[in-house]
């Protein structure tokens, strides 16, 4: 296949709102600074309101003026499917960039894609965020099965991906690392950054940064900050990042342990605008999940420069090379308490050199080279 000159990317995008969004936008940059005349079709209706968990699904920021972004899916109309798979069948875009994250998803897109292969034109390309998702569903394997069918080939982000998809598919499919998130502005300094959020400038803060949910393990984390070493060092906890689920077990457990002196809670959303101010204010970034395939808020820390803690869960431990970006630790609250404490103990500026190389390989173009090289296969 010759180099594309039209991509379409499906998927999540303004005004929706979180990291696909973020993701998808970002991506679409690269390629049109790439030179492809790239178009965003994303959601009118994501996903019915029985299976968001958080407040809202729309941004409050303003619509991008330099993506062309098409709001015209509907995942729960089979008619709008038909729809706007033979708009993109006409359309015949030279590559077709989708997500694929949530087993729900596997109708609507998989039925598109169909539409669209029949011009006997476009490649379809696949970035698989999660294949078996981490809160399962009946119908999870049926979907996606019916999903990868529709697919030319598979871009993923962790090992773990890569695998899974092997249960589903034999197609092409090749890993990346996530790309860096560097369009949420700059490292600003650290005094600045805590005066914005109203924190104290001269405290040990840890940031937890994303939506909340249980396979991300806040409670592991909420529990370390109860061991004595956490205590004793006056280390404190800035949580940042809305709740998608019932938020009482972690309520429950700050009242039982008697947290709240050691705790910034910030859990509304947090808009794409304020996102510099919490990865500059906070002295390191913990992810201390139970199960992942990768995280979003790994990249967003290396473009920031910040140190990570992460748990010896999933693809993190390959995004995180030990004593060099951060710190691997086992999923459980001593451990974890223990390794925000090596962190301190090496300090910042012992990570810096090898945050700043390894950051080198989290590039965007690498990720668009990816897809346009499973797309020629």
């Amino acid at each position: 296949m010759s180099m594309p000159a039209s991509v379409v990317i499906i998927g999540p995008a303004h005004p929706l709102r979180g990291g696909l969004a973020s993701f998808n936008e970002r991506l679409a940059r690269e390629f049109q600074s790439e030179g492809y005349i790239t178009t965003l079709y994303t959601f009118s209706l994501q996903y019915p309101s029985f299976l968001f968990p958080g407040t809202t699904q729309y941004s409050t920021e303003p619509q991008p003026s330099d993506l062309n972004i098409k709001v015209c899916i509907n995942s729960v109309n089979p008619f709008n499917w038909l729809k706007v798979g033979l708009q993109l069948k006409k359309l015949k875009p030279d590559l077709l960039v989708v997500r694929y994250w949530l087993p729900f998803m596997g109708p609507c897109l998989g039925t598109i894609l169909r539409v669209v292969h029949s011009n006997k034109h476009t490649k379809i390309v696949c970035i698989a965020d999660n294949v078996i998702p981490h809160e399962k569903r009946p119908g999870d394997k049926l979907f996606t099965r019916y999903f990868t069918k529709s697919v030319d080939g598979f871009v993923t982000m962790s090992d773990k991906v890569l695998q899974d998809l092997k249960l589903f598919t034999k197609k092409p499919a090749t890993k990346i690392v996530h790309p860096l998130y560097d369009n949420f502005g700059e490292v600003i300094p650290k005094s600045e950054a805590r005066s914005h959020l109203h924190l104290p400038s001269n405290e040990k803060i840890i940031l937890f940064f994303g939506f909340i949910r249980a396979y991300k393990g806040l409670d592991m984390l909420l529990q370390a900050m109860h061991e004595s070493i956490i205590q004793q060092a006056g280390i404190k906890l800035l949580i940042a990042g809305e709740f998608y689920e019932d938020r009482t077990k972690y309520d429950n457990i700050i009242q039982e342990l008697s947290l709240q002196s050691q705790l910034y809670l910030k859990t509304d959303f947090i808009p794409d605008s304020e996102v510099k101010y919490y990865l500059s204010a906070a002295d390191f970034v913990i992810q201390p999940y139970k199960n992942a395939t990768q995280s979003g808020v790994t990249p967003l820390a290396y473009h920031f420069e910040k140190p990570m803690l992460v748990t010896n869960v999933g693809g993190l431990p390959d995004l995180v090379p030990h004593l060099k970006v951060g710190i691997i630790t086992e999923p459980n609250a001593k451990a974890i308490a223990e390794g925000i404490c090596e962190l301190y103990k090496l300090g910042e500026d012992f990570f810096l050199p090898h945050l700043r190389e390894e950051k080198k390989k989290y590039s965007w173009q690498n990720l668009t080279k990816a897809i346009t090289q499973i797309a020629e296969i």
